[in-house]
């Protein structure tokens, strides 16, 4: 039995997901009652989690806007999340209609979603493939099909690499891409951080999950642009990066770091 081309066998409700806690924390209806459990968990833990969410959403529309204005036509998205509106096309495409996105999870329940809500864009695709093995998702055909690799990319990697362990050799996946990608293109990244608070009782709503929670600092979080070329202000918390309006409560207590770079040559 399938659902949207994902076979049913394949989604696992026994456990949450970061994709669905995510959901879940920003309003979302797509997610189970595990998922909303562990969200309440994680409020609890860290009070500012809603907030946080949200912001780094917010720094998500801001830095597909930023790289769309200078003139990049191509947006991969790995770790996209389930679609919540305004979706990165809709925010690339309302800039330039002919931007092309190919959106990458890998929960099936993400792919279901996302493929009813592309299936008649020919600007969009979705995969489901794994960040951990980035070779496979360099060069999925429906993702050749759609991104020219010969022209800038914008690489974003939004909320999705602290779910990487030390182990998954985060840098070297980042690495992977990044020399996939050609000059010009540029790198959209946010990663959790314990820097502002103690933050051990949220990694322990992430044990129960099916990905950990892997905090990095923010010397650590910055060496993944390496081979980029920071933009101003740099690696800065989420509501801090190029803001456009006031900072919502609690920013400062926001474990986001979020930072646009540019690879030059």
């Amino acid at each position: 039995m399938t659902k949207d081309g994902v076979e049913a066998v394949d989604i696992d409700t026994s456990r949450p997901h970061p994709a669905r806690i995510y959901d879940y924390l920003l309003g979302g209806k797509d997610h189970y009652a595990v998922d909303q459990r562990a969200g309440d968990e994680l409020a609890a833990a860290a009070p500012e989690a809603r907030i946080g969410v949200r912001a780094n959403r917010a720094f998500l529309r801001r830095a597909v806007r930023y790289v769309v204005a200078d003139g990049v036509r191509q947006i991969l998205d790995i770790g996209t999340g389930l679609p919540t509106s305004p979706n990165v096309h809709e925010v690339a495409q309302a800039l330039a209609p002919d931007v092309r996105v190919a959106y990458v999870d890998n929960d099936p329940i993400v792919a279901a979603h996302g493929n009813a809500l592309l299936s008649r864009s020919g600007t969009t695709r979705i995969v489901l493939g794994d960040l951990r093995d980035p070779g496979s998702v360099l060069d999925h055909p429906d993702v050749r099909r759609l991104i020219d690799f010969g022209r800038p990319v914008a690489l974003l990697l939004v909320a999705v690499l602290h779910f990487l362990a030390d182990a998954d050799r985060p840098a070297e996946v980042v690495g992977t891409l990044r020399d996939a990608l050609p000059e010009g293109s540029y790198l959209v990244l946010s990663h959790a951080t314990g820097d502002f608070a103690d933050r051990s009782a949220a990694q322990a709503v992430y044990a129960k999950a099916t990905a950990s929670l892997n905090l990095r600092g923010h010397a650590e979080v910055e060496r993944f642009f390496d081979g980029f070329e920071l933009v101003e202000p740099g690696l800065a918390q989420v509501p801090f990066w190029r803001p456009d309006a006031p900072p919502p409560p609690r920013s400062e207590e926001i474990g986001f770091y979020a930072g646009v770079a540019r690879k030059t040559a």
